[in-house]
């Protein structure tokens, strides 16, 4: 019986390995950032770009194509409608992403419409402002909230209900202020709404953490809270929690990759497995630190089950907002 068992256990083995062989490097492999440059999904393409190559995990360079359009709906789209089956194309998506397809925002794809591939870091919602602004920490923007809602532009990437619109309605809900009297400009990125901020047409940003730290090392900008359970480490260290000034906030920002529906499980397992090599390297943990990011390592069947969660507990806080369709 054991030897029997072991047989087959050693076929299993041989077939995964056999699969492995089947599947090879794309000849042209490419990562769609689904907005325009500048944001947080571009950091997560550029970091992935950077990752593979620097580790010799992927030898062809790999491109990173724009695609903006309903913050993540048009390419959602494009990649189950037009390249189901492209072993080369992989698809950045956030915790934004999920948040849209708990809506319902992503048309008639749900979130089990694409095969999950990896998640490669984490960010946090932070509340920035520009670094002459009158407000020095988020209590104060608060207040001025409080006496007069409509006296404070807000820019945010994504429309009312998507991630960076539902960092500041937590906010207002925590103050007692409700979020529909807030004025929001919405834009189709990041990128975007940091230019706005730092150009005077809105007055404070919310967004990816990742997104507006380059502007704060060069003193452009101030971060009035990050919406993590407790202060960040190294350089972030001074940055105050929206927690620690009595706001019960935490907002973590997962970033990954997904792929097309009907690509092959060879060329699927291929992707997952450089993704693995590259997650468990000391490089990479530097390089992803460099661009402001956290740990978080998932893959495959783990990604999956964690994104269908997300979604579902996504679902039962749009439905608090009034915002599920």
């Amino acid at each position: 019986m054991k030897s029997a068992l072991t047989r087959a256990a050693l076929a299993v083995s041989c077939l995964a390995f056999a699969g492995q062989l089947l599947a090879a490097e794309p000849k042209r492999p490419e990562c769609i950032a689904p907005a325009k440059p500048g944001g947080g999904f571009d950091l997560t393409c550029k970091l992935a770009q950077s990752g593979l190559k620097d580790t010799g995990l992927l030898k062809a360079p790999m491109r990173v194509t724009y695609m903006p359009g309903g913050v993540g709906a048009v390419a959602y789209n494009a990649v189950v409608a037009q390249r189901a089956k492209d072993p080369g194309t992989i698809t950045a998506f956030s915790s934004g992403s999920l948040l849209n397809l708990a809506q319902g925002k992503f048309g008639r794809y749900d979130e089990s419409a694409v095969r999950w591939l990896a998640a490669i870091g984490t960010d946090y919602g932070a509340i920035s402002v520009r670094d002459d602004a009158p407000w020095q920490n988020l209590g104060e923007l608060v207040e001025a909230l409080k006496k007069d809602p409509s006296s404070v532009v807000f820019g945010a990437g994504a429309t009312i209900g998507g991630q960076d619109w539902m960092q500041t309605a937590l906010i207002a809900r925590a103050a007692g202020i409700d979020p529909q009297n807030l004025r929001y400009v919405a834009f189709e990125g990041g990128g975007e709404t940091l230019t706005a901020m730092l150009g005077g047409h809105v007055q404070v940003t919310s967004s990816g953490l990742g997104e507006v730290t380059p502007q704060l090392a060069a003193g452009k900008i101030r971060i009035l809270a990050v919406l993590a359970d407790e202060r960040l480490p190294g350089k972030l260290a001074d940055i105050p929690t929206a927690k620690e000034q009595g706001f019960d906030i935490s907002w973590p920002v997962i970033r990954g990759f997904y792929m097309g529906p009907q690509v092959s499980d060879e060329d699927y397992n291929w992707w997952k497995g450089q993704f693995d090599q590259m997650l468990a390297r000391d490089d990479f943990a530097t390089l992803r630190e460099q661009r402001d990011l956290f740990p978080l390592s998932l893959t495959g069947d783990e990604l999956n089950a964690f994104v269908l969660k997300q979604v579902q507990e996504y679902k039962a806080l749009a439905g608090e907002f009034g915002l599920v369709q």
